[in-house]
């Protein structure tokens, strides 16, 4: 017997659990997930961008527009942070990590703190953007490596009734 041909690469198996994550996200306009991978394709971590522990999702605000306190910016913990946290090893030398966006400059800062050494990631949507030009200088100085994910599947259908 021939194994199964239609299976999922490891690039795509590592963005589905990101963007599964990403369904946790309480955030209405933007759910982002993400994957940290070690060198021997396990997964270390995962995460999704939400409120940080003890702060209430119907306390704080999820708007994008208005004076700064009245948004979800200065609150939001975003995927990769969260990922990093969560890490289920000592150390994230040599990992990558899979992002559904591409990671702002304060994400990309911890990426490259934490020793990740690639960035894998679905959209660059706000590559015009201040934040995201850092982000790319800093991993160029730093020798992190960032690639857009092609894949030929535009969705991975989850059926509970198994």
């Amino acid at each position: 017997m021939n194994p199964r041909k239609d299976y999922l690469s490891w690039d795509q198996y590592f963005m589905g659990v990101a963007l599964l994550s990403a369904q946790r996200s309480k955030d209405p306009n933007t759910q982002v997930g993400a994957c940290i991978v070690d060198q021997h394709k396990k997964i270390v971590g995962v995460g999704y961008n939400g409120l940080p522990l003890g702060c209430s999702d119907q306390k704080y605000p999820w708007s994008r527009q208005g004076e700064f306190l009245q948004t979800k910016y200065p609150y939001v913990c975003h995927a990769e942070l969260n990922a990093i946290i969560n890490k289920n090893s000592k150390d994230l030398y040599g990992c990558s990590i899979y992002v559904g966006l591409f990671p702002c400059n304060e994400c990309a800062k911890v990426i490259i703190q934490s020793g990740i050494i690639e960035v894998v990631y679905l959209s660059d949507k706000y590559s015009h953007t201040d934040s995201v030009k850092a982000s790319k200088m800093m991993f160029e100085s730093a020798n992190v490596k960032y690639r857009q994910l092609t894949t030929d599947i535009q969705k991975i259908e989850i059926n509970f009734n198994v």
